[in-house]
């Protein structure tokens, strides 16, 4: 059997969650870490029975790796994804794929020069519960679909200097979290908003803390969507129509889906995984579209990703909220 061997940039807790995922599927496996530092490459790749890379530079140009993983923090996506795809390799990369839209148009087009394949990673869109959602949703369970609510916060407290709270490393509650929330909505309408009203408080740093959005896609349908840093609140997604709603505990994790029709006994559904397979259903899935030589996939191709990163780009200049220059204005250079 054909497999896709995989390579890993950045070795913080987001590749450990991968790295323990991608064991679970056949046709892929990891042969491959780097860092910025080695002593850290060597110290993630030793479990795991991989080599480590002296540079980033130096995983992309092994001959042995299709695919590559970024895992880095949100500031660096945009230029080493582009390295990357430079190098012909395969790229998926831990949302946000970049900080703006300009970004990802100028990716999406440097894949398709290169023949190369590029995802962004939101493992939510292909866990079994959500594709259970769009199942239920496309048969009309639920009638027309009026109302999403959904949330996502993270309680704990984060200091100053934590990549969280840091505007040089592109941090704030939105690209962290709240991307997540945009995304369920987008799942559940497939569409671009028409218009969007939005609140946030920042941070002393002047990152986003926490933000409530208002999304209008037209023709009565809305989504209410909330993320929010140190703050304690449920983690759930609620999706409303005219027959009975659909709500999701722990939507970015999903494992259980209730369907609740009037005066019908609610239906609950289980689909359980470990925590160490919680990438597998996304891995799997960009696996066989590289096998299947495809540079898109068709759960989540770019032009999807697009649409929440306009969403995204919208907020922040509602909120006036704006990372490092340097992070902002990077562009693709020869």
């Amino acid at each position: 059997m054909a497999k896709v061997n995989w390579g890993i940039i950045g070795c913080g807790n987001i590749a450990h969650t991968f790295a323990k995922s991608i064991a679970h599927c056949s046709d892929a496996q990891l042969i491959g870490a780097a860092s910025m530092s080695m002593q850290r490459a060597k110290e993630f790749s030793t479990p795991y029975n991989i080599k480590g890379y002296e540079s980033y530079q130096a995983l992309m140009q092994c001959p042995n790796i299709d695919a590559i993983y970024i895992a880095n923090t949100h500031d660096q996506h945009f230029k080493t994804i582009a390295q990357c795809l430079k190098h012909n390799k395969h790229v998926l990369s831990e949302k946000p794929i970049t900080v703006n839209a300009k970004q990802l148009q100028s990716l999406t087009e440097l894949a398709k020069q290169q023949n190369c394949f590029l995802m962004e990673g939101v493992w939510m869109r292909f866990l079994p519960a959500i594709v259970k959602l769009q199942q239920l949703l496309s048969e009309g369970v639920i009638g027309n679909v009026h109302s999403v609510n959904a949330n996502f916060s993270l309680p704990g407290s984060f200091a100053d200097t934590h990549r969280l709270m840091n505007p040089v490393t592109a941090g704030g509650a939105l690209l962290d979290l709240g991307i997540y929330p945009i995304s369920i909505a987008d799942v559940v309408f497939n569409k671009a908003p028409e218009h969007i009203k939005s609140f946030v408080h920042k941070s002393t740093t002047g990152v986003d803390e926490r933000s409530t959005a208002i999304v209008d896609y037209g023709n009565g349908q809305f989504a209410s969507l909330a993320s929010a840093l140190q703050q304690n609140g449920p983690t759930e997604a609620c999706i409303n129509g005219e027959l009975g709603y659909i709500r999701i505990p722990q939507f970015v994790g999903a494992k259980t889906l209730e369907l609740h029709i009037k005066d019908q006994d609610p239906q609950y559904f289980e689909y359980n995984f470990s925590d160490d397979e919680n990438f597998k259903f996304e891995i799997a899935h960009v696996t066989q579209c590289i096998l299947q030589k495809q540079t898109q996939s068709s759960v989540l191709p770019l032009g999807t990703s697009l649409r929440v990163m306009n969403i995204m780009d919208t907020l922040r200049t509602q909120w006036q909220l704006q990372y490092s220059n340097a992070v902002e204005s990077a562009e693709l250079t020869n």
